[in-house]
């Protein structure tokens, strides 16, 4: 039996952008999550001061309502837990070159900060905030 689970945290790079499938309407979210690699603070400092990269930057993609309330409530730098599987796939580009992208398609998405400091914004109905201390990892 195979197993393709993804758990990630990190911050978005950009806002979502939302899209409808033509086939279905079906609701598509797409965004980049940041995520810091597990490295010490001297190591991380002596990697930025040589301008290498210290996070992973992951395409995450979401289906349905879930895509929806992304695109809604997710902004970017709001950090955000994603669970869901990795996908590798390819396209041909337009001038007719094979582009493989890896991606992560998001079963769930849990939004960690509801609230920037500029913003007051409201809890959507349905949706509670998570405190850090109540994350169990």
């Amino acid at each position: 039996k195979a197993m393709n689970n993804v758990v990630l945290i990190g911050r978005l790079t950009r806002d979502p952008e939302l899209r409808y499938t033509a086939s279905t309407g079906t609701p598509v979210a797409t965004f980049t999550l940041a995520v810091d690699r597990e490295l010490s603070r001297e190591k991380k400092q002596e990697l930025e001061e040589k301008g290498e990269q210290t996070a992973d930057f992951i395409n995450i993609i979401v289906f349905g309502k879930s895509a929806e309330n992304c695109a809604m409530y997710l902004q970017k730098g709001r950090l955000a837990a994603v669970n869901g599987r990795l996908q590798s796939r390819y396209y041909e580009d337009k001038e007719g070159n094979r582009r493989y992208v890896t991606e992560v398609v998001a079963n769930q998405v849990k939004f960690l900060e509801w609230k920037d400091k500029s913003n007051d914004m409201d809890i959507p109905e349905g949706f509670e905030p998570v405190e850090d201390d109540n994350i169990p990892f």
